[in-house]
């Protein structure tokens, strides 16, 4: 027997007894209906909860800390051996940083294969260094000779050329160590078994600087066509569990191992995992159908054809997080006193605490701790929001009632900005048990869960659409739904500005705020 299939043999074993010795349990995510996740998958699920460094973000901060690197190195050298005006010289020393990691981005010195490598990279690190220096010498050449004398331009040379190599030895050592211990790299599902799992698989593993990490396997076929164990990977459960799978781990692609021609079965995998907030692709290394080269994406030389993408990914995902403390900060330092008096009504109008907290549906379907005001006397409250207020609701006191109209009463959820949970901007967070009527609004829209696919927010497109207050009908939260997901297919932080400012001026229609 070959060590593959002996291999697989040992791997079928483990995942057998396993299974065996563990009833099944459910997955505490807070979805209406929670999928029995079989506790094999829910260990494997618990050993990626902690998030990887993506790729795209790591080479991102490579490249700012070569540029900060090599302006700080310039300018200290400026300050003790220039004698030249010190403006004229830092400005020529951003010019020189910053054409420098110019070229090294056009050579392909930032690819992750190039900085695992740091060798191969010798010859253009020294390339892009020396004719970024030109720009200083260029000031030499126009004229500033005295500013800049040639011994210091020798040793500023070769102070950066220095720094630049021995920072891509050290990089290039960081790399290979992050990517041992799962600390970089792109984490990935592969949904559906068999041999086109298996081929998948192996074109995968055959790739040099491969950074995927295959995490399992789904499939809801249990005959031959689908084994236990595909290519030394389990299969850890359905397509079903695999929903519940990605929200408990920190899954970054779900890579659909099905042949194109599988139409039908591809579109029903499409509708029931596109409300995750992963990238979705479709393996098309087996297919027989050719499309432009620009129809795919590529793990290596493996090609994909891209079905969906994640809503928020890497810079985006830092620009939106900055955005949310800076304008978080700022509107608890403006609005601090507004705060102080709303909880100080609270507090003298009814008994009970100031804050109520509140569980509703986060990021990823997981469940988060929505704080407010408290609005409702406290014996009369209802923390799972079954019953939506109502006008002249008899459990609402005189000042929540006013709180509830301006909405103040939403300002502690700058906190929960704050702590990561929310975002100043996003779908509005709803209950994890609120309903319209007897139903329950993922009863209501199929793709309702499909607005956690980023963070909830304090306010949203859907709101300064007239989408405020009691969702009483299917139609306001289809209504809702759609305004939401909107947000998220056309997200900028220009968007974001928008939706900012035009939040208080909307406010000012009370009709629906109850």
């Amino acid at each position: 027997m070959s060590e593959p299939a002996q291999q697989d043999d040992r791997a079928r074993d483990t995942v057998a007894e396993r299974r065996r010795r563990s009833p099944a349990v459910a997955a505490d995510t807070g979805a209406a209906d929670a999928v029995q996740l079989n506790p094999f998958a829910r260990e494997i699920a618990e050993q990626f909860r902690q998030t990887a460094t993506s790729p795209a973000l790591l080479i991102g901060q490579i490249r700012l800390l070569e540029f900060l690197l090599l302006l700080a190195l310039n300018l200290a050298m400026g300050l003790v051996l220039s004698e030249g005006t010190f403006l004229l010289h830092a400005g020529l020393s951003a010019g020189c940083a910053g054409l420098t990691i110019l070229l090294l981005q056009i050579t392909d010195a930032y690819q992750i294969p190039s900085l695992r490598a740091a060798g191969r990279m010798t010859r253009r690190i020294v390339a892009a260094w020396s004719i970024g220096f030109l720009v200083p010498l260029a000031g030499v050449w126009l004229g500033l000779a005295g500013a800049f004398p040639s011994t210091f331009l020798a040793i500023w040379y070769g102070a950066g050329l220095l720094l630049l190599l021995a920072l891509r030895r050290l990089m290039a050592f960081a790399i290979r160590h992050w990517a041992r211990n799962g600390t970089m790299e792109r984490r990935a599902v592969i949904v559906g078994g068999g041999k086109p799992a298996r081929d998948l698989v192996r074109a995968l593993e055959r790739q040099a600087d491969n950074d995927i990490r295959i995490c399992g396997i789904f499939d809801d076929r249990g005959d031959d066509r689908s084994p236990d164990v595909v290519a030394g990977y389990p299969k850890l459960g359905t397509f079903a569990e695999l929903v519940e799978f990605a929200r408990l781990a920190r899954i970054d692609m779900l890579i659909i191992a099905l042949p194109a021609t599988a139409e039908e079965r591809i579109l029903q995998l499409a509708r029931m995992l596109w409300v995750l907030p992963v990238d979705i692709r479709l393996a098309a290394h087996a297919s027989q159908l050719r499309f432009r080269p620009r129809a795919y994406s590529h793990i290596g030389t493996v090609p994909m054809l891209d079905m969906f993408d994640k809503p928020l990914r890497d810079w985006d995902e830092v620009a939106k997080r900055i955005f949310d403390i800076g304008f978080s900060l700022l509107a608890l330092a403006l609005a601090w006193p507004i705060m102080l008096v709303a909880a100080i009504a609270v507090k003298a109008s009814s008994k009970g605490p100031v804050l109520f907290v509140q569980k509703r549906h986060g990021f990823n379907n997981e469940v988060i701790n929505v704080l407010k005001f408290r609005s409702m006397y406290t014996e009369m409250s209802d923390p799972t929001a079954k019953r939506a207020v109502t006008k002249n609701d008899p459990r609402v006191t005189p000042v929540g009632r006013f709180l509830r109209k301006s909405s103040l009463d939403e300002l502690p959820q700058f906190f929960n900005v704050l702590r990561g949970e929310l975002s100043l901007v996003g779908p509005r967070p709803h209950a994890v048990h609120a309903q319209t009527g007897d139903r329950r609004y993922v009863d209501v829209v199929e793709s309702y869960f499909a607005r956690h696919r980023v963070k909830p927010g304090v306010t949203g497109w859907a709101q300064i659409n007239g989408l405020r207050g009691e969702l009483d009908s299917d139609d306001k939260i289809r209504a809702r739904t759609a305004f939401d997901l909107d947000y998220i297919e056309n997200w900028s932080l220009l968007f974001d500005l928008k939706i900012l400012f035009l939040t208080p001026i909307r406010l000012l229609n009370t009709d629906n705020a109850y």
